[in-house]
């Protein structure tokens, strides 16, 4: 979708330490990145550096950009452009800021703000992971098709978005979160403590008695690798714990919206550890009160990075019924299932995609 498109959105990569700036155009960027400091705890220096930005962008494009799209973390009034609240990364917008409006009345075109998780899903969806599950299914000779997915991104936080046949759902107060689920193994914590930078530094921590505030995800790994002197059990505990955590709130979205999982950031490299956890609570069991048990996800589930996997899933099942009443017979497949992937694109990538893709669905709609 839009691949073939001749028009250029101006992107922004908002991180609390730098602002990365660029353009897209038929979902390619067209011009360097532009990387400046943000200035996150200044307001005037922040919304300058954001002006400075998008002027040196657009001064290096062969044509004017028909929006500016991008995402911006923590809590926000998305549809309106107004960013406020609890901005741990930008404490200068904790009072609110119209910053979509602001954009506008400097470039005189129109301006997209969207959460970052929800704008990774989109991209996904339109031009990363569900496309390429298709056109695989398609190759593979199955008539199956699918049209939503839940896209979460495992970094400073936890985040999800949701994309169902073609169309981003970002709830009626821009509010479509996952952080703020119940944490599996501690149920009066919020889920985003299990599943994020921060769970694994403390577990890794917990199993081992070892204090050592420099180690991060990416050290640990190592550790749980054998790269690096450590307890490799604990390390491999800590990335198990987290796939376990997010896992159980997997299964209670997944539930609702039926769709394919794709997980993007960095934590992912320790995808080894993380995964079999993670699907071990997908594909666990519940139980009724006179002791029945029942799969915790209705639908049978995938690791769709597993070629074996893939395969059996693109097969499914087929069944023969007869039609009541007649010679005839349909055949079928009677098999509900879903898959989790890994992003194969990155985070980073399918938000800017996402961004590029939302403008320009938003302008055709008028």
């Amino acid at each position: 979708m839009y691949r073939n498109d001749n028009r250029t959105v101006i992107t922004l990569d908002a991180g609390g330490t730098n602002f990365v700036f660029g353009a897209m155009r038929a979902n390619e960027f067209i011009v360097e990145p532009i990387t400046m400091p943000s200035n996150a705890d200044d307001l005037d220096k922040c919304l300058a550096t954001l002006v400075s930005g998008f002027e040196q962008v657009i001064a290096r494009l062969d044509c004017k950009p028909v929006a500016i799209s991008f995402a911006f973390p923590g809590p926000a009034d998305y549809p309106n452009g107004i960013i406020g609240g609890y901005l741990p990364n930008f404490p200068s917008f904790r009072d609110g800021v119209a910053l979509g409006p602001f954009l506008e009345e400097k470039f005189g075109i129109p301006v997209y703000i969207n959460n970052d998780a929800d704008l990774y899903a989109y991209g996904e969806a339109l031009a990363g992971a569900l496309p390429a599950v298709n056109e695989k299914l398609k190759a593979l000779g199955s008539g199956k098709q699918y049209k939503n997915l839940l896209g979460y991104t495992f970094g400073t936080g936890f985040g999800m978005g949701f994309v169902t046949d073609g169309e981003l759902h970002i709830g009626d107060n821009s509010c479509v979160e996952t952080f703020c689920l119940r944490h599996k193994l501690h149920p009066e914590v919020m889920v985003e403590e299990g599943v994020a930078v921060r769970a694994v530094k403390r577990v890794y921590k917990e199993q081992s008695g070892v204090d050592d505030p420099t180690l991060e995800p990416k050290d640990i790994y190592d550790i749980a690798e054998g790269k690096r002197e450590g307890d490799k059990e604990a390390a491999a505990k800590a990335f198990a714990t987290m796939g376990e955590v997010a896992g159980d709130a997997m299964a209670t979205a997944v539930t609702i919206v039926d769709g394919l999982i794709v997980i993007g950031g960095g934590i992912t490299a320790a995808g080894k550890y993380l995964k079999p956890a993670l699907l071990s609570e997908l594909r666990s069991q519940i139980h009724t009160l006179d002791g029945g048990t029942l799969n915790r996800v209705q639908m049978k589930v995938y690791d769709l990075d597993n070629e074996a996997e893939f395969e059996e899933f693109a097969r499914g099942e087929q069944r023969t019924i007869k039609v009541y009443g007649t010679d005839k017979e349909v055949t079928y497949d009677p098999q509900k299932r879903i898959g989790v992937m890994f992003s194969k694109i990155g985070a980073s990538t399918a938000i800017s995609l996402g961004a590029y893709a939302f403008a320009l669905n938003e302008i055709d709609k008028q």
